[in-house]
């Protein structure tokens, strides 16, 4: 066969990533304060670009803009005592197993103001952190040159720790508490009340906590954070124990009150004071200090007087551009060059998309944060032993978009509740498959069968090995491997079959 040249013309589709459409993806996965810097240096560099600080709803008697809605200032419902005043309202019902008065999700949409030449409000400001490091190779150095803080520290311990979501979730809270000497600052039940759970499981996660690295951690006193470092030392006896409940008696160097407090002479006090003198006081302070940053929150998740609740971005802290149209007209009629006509026409293209892409930002992120309100009713309502398995496909699903999207739009963004302010990835939990296709089960829920499941072998006398609690949680409709099964008993401090036969001889 002949080879030959030949002219062909063939008509396809492809998917092509445009500098805008980067452009509004990385916009997206920025924390406010990168956001910022991003505007800040777009109104360096586009002339026609401008801030305007005036209120997003009052009057503008420099620009024409149009009456914004309710959802456009950055306002959804979710609730059950609303009635339908509008014939745009939606109304989404949930059937889960929390009562008749699960609350009943009502969006209020109103039409979107129509595209124009006229500004367009920016909601754009929320979070603390940092996410990615797409063209910023000095972040990926930064990142992994600097020092660990104390909290990644604890974080990373926790992350290992096995523990349920509600643990984990109590775990985060606590290490956020902890100051830069390494104690616990906050109160115990004030956690617990904050977080609807019980004090003993606040003050059993602490107590898994103090056994991080470096000892002594988390304590909520120094003589507590001197008690743990002598015990892990094997070190605390009762006399070491009467010196500790004394440190006033040895900060007034008052050695013979010591002597009688303790029972010991006086070669035995000089040695425990020695041994007392080589504990570190501040187990944190070798780690590096974080220049800490105020949480601002991206959304508000408020109680609504007609049930449910009502999500709000916020709107206090969203800085607001827009273009000077008035100087955009006296520049474009002095324009002579066609040199001079382009550069103005990309700045006002440029413009427009950052605008749309900044307001595009602040709808997906009210629009996720209602999904994921909804999806987490219970734990606003009952607490933190509510929080319900979630992952990113079931709110992509959900919204109707990517789970990368979502994965973006979750990353560094913040939500103030009536039970404290946490991360959007604060909500997605861990799951266990159903054998017979129903609900899925909770990861805290296994647990809690299995823990069942091994405190009846005291009165049914049979010692139960992992692959037959395996064989009884599917009985129970649970799917579950075996090795999950002996993760979750080394979470719960419960030994292996052979040692618990052990202990019953």
């Amino acid at each position: 066969m002949a080879l030959g040249q030949r002219l062909e013309l063939k008509q396809g589709q492809g998917l092509v990533i445009t500098p805008q459409l980067q452009q509004a993806i990385k916009l997206l996965q920025l924390s406010n304060l990168e956001l910022e810097a991003v505007i800040e240096a777009e109104l360096e560099r586009n002339p026609l670009l401008q801030r305007d600080d005036a209120d997003p709803i009052g009057d503008n008697s420099d620009v024409d803009s149009p009456v914004e809605s309710r959802e456009e200032r950055g306002e959804l419902t979710l609730g059950d005592g609303d009635t339908a005043a509008a014939n745009n309202d939606m109304d989404v019902s949930r059937d889960d197993s929390y009562g008749d008065d699960e609350p009943v999700v009502r969006e209020k949409e109103s039409a979107m103001a129509s595209d124009s030449d006229g500004p367009m409000v920016d909601w754009s400001k929320a979070g603390k952190g940092g996410s990615g490091f797409d063209g910023d190779e000095d972040g990926l150095e930064r990142s992994l040159t600097r020092e660990k803080t104390l909290a990644e520290h604890l974080t990373d311990q926790a992350m290992i720790a096995h523990f349920s979501a509600p643990e984990m979730a109590i775990a985060q809270i606590l290490i956020d508490a902890v100051d830069d000497a390494g104690y616990m600052r906050t109160s115990l039940y004030e956690i617990a009340d904050r977080l609807g759970c019980s004090l003993v499981l606040v003050e059993a996660v602490l107590r898994a906590c103090q056994g991080f690295e470096p000892t002594g951690i988390m304590a909520t006193s120094v003589p507590e954070c001197l008690k743990l470092q002598l015990i892990e030392r094997n070190r605390f006896d009762p006399a070491m124990a009467a010196l500790i409940d004394n440190l006033e008696l040895l900060a007034r160097r008052d050695l013979s009150a010591l002597r009688k407090v303790c029972g010991v002479d006086d070669e035995d006090l000089a040695e425990m004071i020695a041994e007392l003198k080589s504990l570190n006081p501040r187990p944190g302070a070798q780690f590096g200090v974080e220049m800490s940053h105020t949480v601002v929150p991206d959304v508000f998740v408020r109680p609504d007087p007609s049930g449910g609740w009502r999500i709000d971005l916020n709107s206090d802290t969203l800085p607001r551009v827009l273009i000077d149209q008035k100087y955009h007209a006296k520049v474009a009629t002095g324009a002579r060059s066609d040199a001079e006509k382009s550069y103005l026409s990309e700045c006002l293209n440029q413009a427009n998309w950052l605008i749309k892409s900044l307001d595009q930002r602040a709808r997906t992120i009210l629009k996720v944060s209602a999904e994921i309100v909804r999806q987490q009713d219970a734990f606003f309502v009952y607490g933190v032993e509510y929080l319900k398995p979630l992952n990113l496909k079931t709110v992509a699903e959900a919204v109707g978009m990517h789970e990368s999207t979502i994965s973006r739009v979750t990353s560094n963004k913040y939500i103030a509740t009536p039970r404290g302010v946490f991360e959007l990835k604060f909500f997605f939990t861990s799951s266990i498959a159903s054998s017979d296709g129903t609900a899925a089960h909770s990861a805290e829920s296994v647990r809690h069968k299995i823990k069942t499941l091994i405190d009846a072998e005291k009165t049914s006398g049979e010692i139960l090995s992992d692959d037959r609690i395996v064989e009884l949680l599917k009985e129970a409709g649970v799917d579950i491997a075996r090795r999950t099964v002996a993760k979750y008993r080394e979470a719960l401090r419960i030994p292996s079959s052979v040692e618990r036969k052990r202990l019953i001889k």
